[in-house]
């Protein structure tokens, strides 16, 4: 074969060559967390590079306090929770640091959330009545506000978690629900289907900021884990811990149960960040796009 028309022929597979090396080059040039932890849809996590100044910039979401940290000991990165409600497209985080202020920007990909329909046989749990809707926005009330717990200067022990209990994911986050046909909230969380009494563990170390047994979450703890990172745990059958406390990673918070609106003993969990519930597959390395 001449080497003009050999040389064409090595082309193609000279261009696969090049572009496989440009794909793992860009792959290094990401850290451990970013490579783990970025999910840019509704619903997930984005994880924005700051730079690598001395000190960590503050940076704010939908004018929410947003986690930052360092990234395999070099640079700042930002992880920002994205609510289900954002239309997929760009997105802009405000920074603040030592040398004034600037924008950042990231893209949020679509994700499509399937549906579920589940029958329970108490109908107030479906349309809670005059009474119980009092209760309900008390208790939401109380709940938001523990979401919004923010801890400057505290980073997480951990933001690649550990399963809070061990068996089978049942209900993913997204979930758009019906209660006896009628629609509700999207799930906020991810359900494991496990035994009552199953010991539930704090993924991270943290900090406990609210116990309570609530109408629709029945026993629940919430732990903050620093910078607005924020885990809620329900439907438990018994809770281990006060308000106050500080557990340790792998502390036992309570046990699995079926109170508040559940039809069989389950752990659900959410976790929170920016004031943001996203889904907690990302974290303990089950998310599927």
């Amino acid at each position: 074969m001449p080497v003009k028309r050999a040389w064409q022929a090595a082309l193609p597979r000279l261009a696969l060559l090049l572009a496989a090396v440009a794909l793992a080059g860009a792959a290094q040039a990401q850290g451990y967390i970013t490579r783990k932890l970025n999910a840019p849809v509704p619903g997930g996590v984005a994880v924005v590079a700051l730079g690598e100044q001395a000190q960590a910039p503050e940076v704010r979401y939908l004018d929410k306090r947003v986690l930052v940290l360092r990234e395999d000991g070099k640079r700042w990165v930002a992880l920002v929770g994205i609510p289900l409600s954002v239309t997929p497209g760009r997105q802009q985080v405000q920074i603040r640091d030592a040398a004034g202020a600037r924008a950042a920007g990231f893209t949020v990909h679509g994700k499509t959330y399937v549906a579920q329909h589940i029958t329970l046989k108490n109908q107030r749990q479906v349309s809670p009545e005059p009474q119980d809707l009092q209760r309900i926005e008390r208790e939401l009330a109380e709940q938001n506000r523990a979401y919004r717990t923010y801890r400057a200067g505290v980073t997480p022990s951990n933001v690649l978690l550990d399963k809070p209990v061990q068996g089978r994911l049942s209900s993913p986050f997204g979930l758009r629900r019906f209660f006896n046909g009628e629609e509700r909230n999207p799930h906020s969380g991810l359900d494991f289907a496990v035994p009552l009494g199953t010991p539930v563990k704090a993924p991270a170390a943290g900090r406990v900021v609210l116990v309570g047994d609530y109408f629709f979450n029945g026993k629940t703890v919430f732990v903050d884990h620093g910078q607005g990172f924020i885990s809620m745990f329900c439907h438990l059958s018994a809770i281990s811990v006060a308000v106050g406390d500080e557990v340790a990673r792998g502390g036992v918070i309570g046990k699995v149960g079926a109170t508040g609106r559940a039809t069989g003993p389950h752990l659900h969990w959410n976790i929170s960040l920016n004031d943001v519930r996203v889904d907690p597959a990302i974290f303990i390395g089950a998310f599927k796009p």
